[in-house]
């Protein structure tokens, strides 16, 4: 992993160029700032302005961005203070961010429709509880973890426990997403994601002690950050709830910032022997539904890190090296935040059309078309693509958030009509998708 490299003092730099008479030009240089947010590890590399040196340049940038500062209640090691820039890119982010996932504009039917927003959050957080832990080591297939988390059935390897627990943590924090973060909700939060997955089994839900010192190392063992001492966390973890509860902060910070920023927070103080980043993943998810953005709900972050690790570590390494200016951070993440509604829409698209598709094979037949609830349309779409898939009871009641006996009237009812075929399995029944059922839907919609 490369560490980016550390700017020029900018001390030394301005005294460089008073003596040189050059801080006019400079700073008129410096308006560059709300254009494209530089760190000196790139913009080393470009082409300058004319009759300015590197040097200069990055000068008069970093005076521009020192006069738009704003605070952040974080601490460094070295006690000195986080802050950013509000730049152009932030507020065009943030307001199409507000357009999109809170509750004042309106957003896909499925989503909102009661019926059917069930089947699409159990979906999301599936897929972020897969992704977070693959993020960490988890290598399970996708298909064994939906078959699992589905099902109910035990875990039966630490990847696979890591899932199921980072399902069971994103559950957790849509129950207690209207209450305000403590300690104790952070260190429950860590022992949901941590059981029976550490080495050191008495490391789950607690904080680290003096005597267990940790860095965060890339895959060759480069040490990429050393958190603070153990004998702060305490009041770290403190000072870091009382920012993720603060209310009209002044001055003021977008609650979309916020969240970014609390897993910033969470993740720079790595308070734990292990979970850290599935921890801090988490509290984002609960300090955005804590401030009303709901479609975060049906999102999966997660997905969209796992596709560019190394940028995602890098925009950490980018605060860390300048001056701890969390500009980088809060830019790379409100793009996945972007990129991650983008994805809930296409994927919201895609099945709108695969369940019309199935639909229409009912349109001859009105009273099919009745039959049907959206549950059942939806497992017989499913069906049709997945030839011998087993469903349950359990994993159909799961995958739509419904009562057992709901559950296995659906089930019971497509066997009736014989587009599921029922199989003793142990003491319980399975159905079971035909690899014949579009013929068998097909005589169905025929019949007189």
């Amino acid at each position: 992993m490369h560490i980016p490299l550390t700017p020029p003092k900018v001390e030394d730099l301005l005294h460089e160029a008073v003596k040189t008479d050059m801080l006019q030009r400079i700073l008129e240089e410096g308006s560059g700032v709300m254009g494209d947010y530089l760190h000196w590890d790139k913009l080393r590399h470009l082409k300058t302005p004319e009759g300015l040196s590197h040097e200069q340049w990055w000068l008069g940038l970093k005076l521009a961005r020192t006069s738009a500062y704003r605070p952040l209640a974080l601490r460094a090691i070295d006690k000195s203070g986080f802050r950013y820039v509000l730049t152009d890119t932030l507020f065009e982010k943030l307001h199409q961010i507000d357009k999109a996932a809170s509750g004042a504009i309106a957003a896909a039917d499925e989503v909102t429709n009661p019926n059917t927003r069930d089947t699409y959050l159990f979906k999301s957080l599936v897929e972020e509880s897969i992704t977070s832990s693959q993020l960490e080591g988890a290598s399970t297939t996708r298909a064994v973890a939906k078959d699992m988390i589905a099902s109910g059935r035990e875990p039966s390897n630490v990847s696979e426990r890591m899932i199921w627990n980072n399902y069971q943590a994103m559950r957790f924090i849509r129950e207690i997403r209207t209450e305000p973060l403590t300690p104790s909700i952070v260190i429950e939060l860590q022992r949901i994601l941590t059981d029976s997955t550490l080495r050191e089994s008495d490391a789950v839900g607690r904080l680290r002690r003096y005597n267990e010192p940790i860095n965060v190392q890339d895959v060759s063992g480069k040490i990429l950050h050393v958190p603070p001492p153990a004998d702060e966390l305490n009041e770290r973890l403190k000072a870091m709830c009382a920012f993720a509860n603060e209310g009209d902060s002044k001055p003021f910070l977008h609650p979309v910032l916020r969240a970014i920023f609390l897993h910033f927070w969470l993740a720079y103080d790595h308070p734990f022997i292990d979970g850290n980043g599935r921890t801090a993943r988490a509290l984002f998810y609960w300090c955005m539904a804590n401030r009303g953005f709901w479609l975060t709900e049906f999102i999966s972050i997660s997905r969209i890190i796992k596709e560019q690790p190394a940028q995602y570590a890098k925009s950490f390494l980018l605060t860390e090296t300048d001056d701890n200016d969390a500009t980088y951070f809060f830019e790379s993440q409100l793009s996945v935040i972007e990129r991650a509604i983008r994805n809930l829409h296409t994927y919201l698209k895609a099945k709108t059309k695969e369940l019309y598709e199935t639909e229409q094979l009912f349109n001859s037949a009105k009273k099919l078309n009745l039959s049907f609830n959206h549950r059942q349309m939806a497992l017989l779409h499913h069906a049709l693509k997945n030839p011998y898939h087993a469903y349950t009871v359990e994993s159909h009641q799961r995958s739509h958030n419904i009562s057992n006996q709901t559950s296995r009237n659906d089930l019971e009812k497509l066997n009736g009509l014989n587009t599921l075929d029922r199989k003793q399995q142990g003491k319980a029944f399975v159905f079971l998708a035909p690899p014949d059922l579009k013929l068998r839907i097909t005589q169905l919609v025929d019949k007189p």
